[in-house]
């Protein structure tokens, strides 16, 4: 379990899983939390059993589409919804994002810890629309649930932490992907490397801070980028879609005590 090393507030609690304490078997061993990558549903439960006790809370575990959609936790939330970032200020539940090659961005409000929420960051989640993705759609649903008027007066006041996901040296995407980037802000070209015709290495941590730190949110901590955080290059660690095809998920959480 990784614990993030960052000054959140004193009632934010905030964690991630790794591959290792769970009963799944092969290709998804051990601890595989995704229910929908053909692992024994049997395994998957008593994995997130497992997690959910390791927590000391109950995660709510969304069904994600590579979109932008936000849902605002209750504590009678059930699993499923269909989201790919979700928010709460109440106590007794855990947003949580799965992953396999993914970046997971955990927020909270740095000031008092009135709100916390979770974004699942692929490429295209991040990208979005017009430069409005599923990063901008949970700020500006951070900035609802602290009663603020607008993300630019919510950014400074929230911090973040980017948990593991593919690495800038994994990570090959073609040209639609930078396309998708370049089109809202240019000077995204900067965390792309070229290796060969039509192809490029994407940095998808630091997009992600790009973005957070246009929003107003420049107090960021964890994934930099670095191998240590890069889910391809770890397999005894991490899950990787990319690298075993089969693969299963690792989570995100946060919450409120």
């Amino acid at each position: 379990m990784l614990i993030p090393d960052w000054p959140a507030p004193p009632r934010v609690h905030a964690a991630c899983s790794t591959r290792d304490g769970g009963v799944s078997g092969p290709p998804w061993n051990s601890l595989n939390l995704g229910d929908h990558v053909g692992d024994d549903p049997l395994a998957v439960e008593a994995n997130r059993q497992r997690y959910a006790a390791a927590l000391a809370v109950r995660p709510v575990f969304l069904r994600q589409v590579h979109g932008s959609e936000v849902v605002r936790l209750r504590a009678d939330t059930p699993d499923g919804a269909e989201a790919d970032a979700c928010v709460s200020t109440v106590p007794g539940v855990a947003c949580t994002i799965l992953v396999a090659d993914c970046l997971p961005v955990l927020l909270c409000d740095a000031e008092d810890g009135r709100a916390v929420a979770a974004a699942h960051a692929g490429w295209r989640g991040l990208a979005g629309q017009g430069g409005r993705g599923v990063l901008e759609a949970v700020l500006d649903s951070l900035a609802t649930a602290l009663r603020l008027p607008s993300v630019e007066s919510a950014g400074p006041r929230l911090m973040a932490w980017l948990g593991p996901c593919i690495g800038p040296s994994a990570f090959e995407v073609g040209a639609e992907v930078k396309a998708a980037f370049e089109l809202h802000d240019p000077a995204a070209a900067a965390w792309f490397k070229p290796v060969r015709e039509g192809k490029w290495l994407a940095d998808l941590p630091g997009l992600a801070r790009q973005r957070l730190q246009s929003a107003g949110v420049t107090r960021l901590h964890g994934n930099d980028g670095s191998t240590a955080w890069c889910t391809h290059s770890q397999p005894s660690r991490f899950f990787s879609h990319r690298r075993d095809r089969i693969s299963g998920r690792i989570a995100a959480s946060i919450w409120l005590e």
